[in-house]
């Protein structure tokens, strides 16, 4: 059973959907990023992945540099870099990548994202330098297995996408979060739409395989209409994908500086979205993710994120294993990514054969995370699957899930937990409501620098 000690402070879940705010931050991975912390010593990697399953690991690789910081972004990047910092940048992450590899051992890798910031800030050469790279070390292949490139629209070259889609690069995801420029401009991001209308033509014209687009909903002076105006843009492409993200003012950013006074529209604009694209065509997978029924599905080893590992390369980057999740330090401010940054380029590979901060799960924090991963997609939380896992009956362990029926947030078939359109919709708000005491007392005490 799930210690009770996990439910301390969690109130009915009536009272939670009656309070919590809809939109407060993303409900992705667990624990959040804001409970980690400094371990007492550096966790030698070695140790930490030597009873790990390293069959269908996740490779994933961070850029941390942007020709801009939009006004929303909270992530771990810096506008522009001086002199031959992306240089060595690139040096130092074939170093941690050394180290790393043999560190973990002998894996197979199932799954392959460079992400950011933005990758494609860097030269073509570069970024080519660094599919090789993931080659040669952990046999991550481009060119076989599913791999997926963020970009920008302003960083989008034609050389970029030979580079990447040249090398078996099959998926391309790139941010216009609107086509509207004096939306753009309130997202404080001075760039003009017809930008991301350049930047789709040159993705599409490249034959990759899957474009997925992010949008933004809840700008200032954004209408319902004009929302729907953007996706209906986008659909000139025909996406495989959609990513519709909230606008989320966190401190420290650009916009969270400003006050905010308007209108809050987000769940209007997410149910003419939902609604649009169910009509055009698209399933819904996720709060937020859309994807074309007929879209190809990628083809390459079976990876489940509620159970499988992930090896993180890159300052930024974050690493899961069963038992520690694990990162280097971040922050969101300019001057302390600049910090950590300057120091990070200068590490050895022996400093990058240990892990400085993170955090550990126990068995009812590794049992909280399958949990909620498994009911935030459309696929929901198989009985059986959670049964071979842990080696006890789901419903016994969460009776939090009958609560979640019973106020239309999940379905229960008698072998899966499904997320509702409900529950689709509110997985940002009731997510939260999953997560144990412990975690939720070391996000509130954590400090954004």
């Amino acid at each position: 059973m799930v210690s009770e000690s996990v439910r301390a402070d969690r109130p009915p879940l009536g009272q939670w959907l009656q309070t919590a705010p809809i939109y407060e931050a993303y409900t992705y991975g667990y624990p959040h990023k804001t409970s980690y912390r400094h371990f007492e010593a550096p966790r030698d990697l070695a140790s930490l992945w030597a009873h790990e399953d390293k069959s269908s690991l996740f490779l994933y690789l961070h850029v941390p540099f942007c020709e801009m910081r939009c006004g929303f972004c909270n992530l771990f990047t810096r506008a522009h870099s001086e002199g031959d910092l992306t240089s060595r940048y690139v040096d130092a992450v074939e170093r941690q990548a050394r180290a790393v590899h043999a560190a973990v051992g002998e894996s197979t890798v199932s799954r392959i994202a460079f992400g950011g910031g933005t990758p494609t800030f860097l030269e073509p050469d570069q970024l080519a330098r660094l599919f090789d790279l993931m080659k040669e070390l952990f046999g991550a292949d481009t060119a076989v297995l599913p791999t997926s490139l963020e970009t920008s629209p302003e960083t989008i070259s034609k050389a970029h996408l030979q580079a990447a889609v040249g090398r078996g690069v099959d998926r391309i995801s790139v941010g216009i979060q609107s086509f509207f420029d004096d939306e753009l401009k309130a997202l404080g991001r001075p760039l003009r739409g017809r930008a991301g209308v350049d930047a789709l033509d040159r993705i599409r014209d490249s034959g990759a395989p899957i474009l997925n687009l992010d949008l933004i909903y809840g700008i200032d002076g954004q209408t319902v209409q004009r929302w729907v105006e953007s996706i209906q843009t986008a659909l000139r492409w025909s996406p495989e994908e959609l990513y519709l993200y909230p606008l989320y003012v966190r401190p420290l950013t650009g916009l969270g500086r400003r006050a905010r006074q308007w209108q809050d529209q987000r769940v209007q604009c997410y149910r003419a979205a939902r609604n649009l694209l169910l009509d055009r065509g698209y399933a819904q997978h996720s709060t937020r993710l859309f994807r074309r029924v007929d879209a190809p599905v990628a083809q390459g080893p079976v990876y489940t994120c509620q159970e499988d590992g992930m090896v993180g390369l890159g300052c930024g980057a974050r690493s899961y294993t069963g038992r520690v999740h694990y990162s280097d330090d971040w922050a969101v401010s300019a001057s302390e990514v600049k910090s950590i940054l300057a120091g990070w380029v200068e590490r050895t590979a022996e400093d990058f054969s240990a892990a400085p901060y993170g955090v550990q799960l126990d068995l009812r924090e590794q049992r909280t995370r399958y949990v909620l991963k498994s009911v935030l997609q459309i696929e929901g939380l198989d009985r059986d699957a959670y049964r071979a896992r842990f080696g006890t009956e789901a419903h016994e362990d969460w009776p939090e899930l009958d609560e979640l029926v019973s106020h239309n947030v999940l379905t229960d078939d008698g072998q899966r937990w499904r997320p509702t359109a409900f529950g689709l919709e509110r997985g940002d708000q009731f997510g939260p409501w999953l997560y144990s005491s412990e975690v939720r007392a070391a996000m509130r005490a954590f400090e954004i620098r």
